[in-house]
C-alpha cells in the first residue's frame, strides 16, 4: 500500500465532456461529496455538453475552452489542487486520415497543461492508453506491464506516447507532481458512436447491419468506465509521484465475440453483420496486467460481468436516441467513404 495521501478539493478535468472524462466527472460527484470539479472542454465533435446533464452548479463549473490556450489554462490552474487530463484526440481511423489535430491536442495541449502545473505546483494526473505499447500476438501469453517498451503503431498512439514522455520529463526535470495511467478499452454510456461497441449497437437500432473489420480476431481488453474512474481516483489521491499505473479488469475478448454478444443481446442472429476491409496497422491484441495498481493501492474492479455491463450499455443507447441519432448519418457516411 502507498503511504501517499492527496485529498484534492478543487480539481480540473480536461476533456470532461467526452466519454471517459464525463463518466469520471459523474463518478466524482457521486462518490466524493467534498470535491468541486471544473470541466475544461473544447466541445469538438466527440465532446457533448449534454454528457454532464444532471450535475448541479455547486459541484461543477463548465469552461468551454482549448487546452492549448495557455492564458486560460494558467487562469484555471491558479485555483486548482489537481488536474486530471483526459482531453485528447483519440480515434485511430481519424488519426490515419488527418494526424495534425492529434499532434496539436495530445502533444501541444499536454505541454501547455504541464507548464501551468509546474508554475502553480498543481498535482497532475495524465490519462493515457495501452496503445502506446503497440500490440501483442494472439498466441502470446504476455500482457502489457509498466515495464513494457513503447512501440506505438498509429499517429494516435504515437501522439499519446509523446505526451506520456513529456509528463515523465516534467516530473524528472522540473519536479511536477505527476502520475500516468495507461488503460485498456473502456465501454459504457455516453461513448461516441464512431467507437466499436456503440457503433454496432446504434447500427442495429437504426436497422443497419453492423460492420466488422478484417477477420474479427483482434483482441481488446475491456473495462467498464466506472471501474476506470475509481482506479483513476485511487491513483490521483494515493499513487506515488512519478509512477505509471496500468488499469485493466482482465476483460480480453476478440471483436467478433463482442459483436456477436451484442447481436444476440439485441435479438439478432450472431452472423447478421457485414465484413469490411481492415484498417491500416490494425493492432492485433491488447492485454493489461494491472498487478501493480492492485498491489500498491488495493484497487479491484467491480464491474467484471461483461454481459451485464453490455446489456446496460445497450439499454442506455436504446433509451437515449436523441443523444446519438443526429450524428449517426454523418459517422456512417464517413466510414462508407473509407470502405468501412
Amino acid at each position: 500500500m502507498s503511504e501517499r495521501s492527496c485529498e484534492p478539493k478543487r480539481i480540473i478535468v480536461t476533456g470532461g465532456a467526452g466519454f471517459i472524462g464525463s463518466n469520471f466527472v459523474h463518478w466524482v460527484v457521486e462518490n466524493q461529496p467534498g470535491v468541486h470539479v471544473t470541466v475544461l472542454d473544447a466541445l469538438t465533435y466527440a465532446g457533448n455538453r449534454a454528457n454532464l446533464d444532471g450535475i448541479s452548479a455547486d459541484r461543477m463549473t463548465f469552461v468551454h475552452g482549448d487546452i492549448c490556450d495557455a492564458t486560460l489554462v494558467d487562469q484555471l490552474m491558479t485555483d486548482a489542487d489537481a488536474v486530471v487530463h483526459f482531453a485528447a484526440e483519440s480515434h485511430n481511423d481519424n488519426s490515419i486520415t488527418d494526424p495534425a489535430p492529434f499532434v496539436r491536442t495530445n502533444v501541444e495541449g499536454t505541454f501547455t497543461l504541464l507548464e501551468a502545473a509546474r508554475k502553480h505546483g498543481t498535482r497532475f494526473h495524465h490519462i493515457s492508453t495501452d496503445e502506446v505499447y503497440g500490440d501483442l500476438a494472439l498466441d502470446d501469453p504476455a500482457r502489457f506491464t509498466e515495464e513494457t517498451p513503447y512501440c506505438p503503431s498509429s499517429p494516435y498512439s504515437s501522439s499519446k506516447a509523446s505526451s506520456d514522455m513529456l509528463v515523465r520529463a516534467w516530473h524528472r526535470t522540473y519536479g511536477v507532481d505527476a502520475t500516468i495511467s495507461n488503460c485498456s478499452n473502456n465501454y459504457g454510456p455516453r461513448q461516441h458512436i464512431e467507437k466499436f461497441i456503440p457503433r454496432q449497437i446504434t447500427n442495429i437500432l437504426s436497422s443497419n447491419r453492423p460492420k466488422l473489420y478484417g477477420d474479427g480476431l483482434n483482441v481488446r481488453d475491456w473495462i467498464h468506465t466506472e471501474d476506470h474512474s475509481s482506479a483513476v481516483w485511487e491513483i490521483l489521491t494515493r499513487g506515488r509521484s512519478g509512477e505509471t499505473y496500468l488499469i485493466g479488469a482482465d476483460g480480453e475478448r476478440n471483436n467478433i465475440d463482442v459483436l456477436r454478444a451484442i447481436l444476440e443481446a439485441m435479438g439478432k442472429s450472431a452472423d447478421d453483420f457485414d465484413w469490411v476491409r481492415d484498417r491500416p496497422g490494425h493492432d492485433r491484441r491488447y492485454a493489461i496486467d494491472s498487478a501493480k495498481l492492485r498491489r500498491e493501492l488495493g484497487w479491484q474492479p467491480k464491474r467484471t460481468d461483461f454481459a451485464q455491463g453490455l446489456a446496460e450499455t445497450i439499454q442506455w443507447y436504446t433509451d437515449n436516441p436523441k443523444w446519438w441519432r443526429g450524428a449517426k448519418e454523418a459517422v456512417e457516411a464517413k466510414y462508407a467513404a473509407q470502405g468501412q
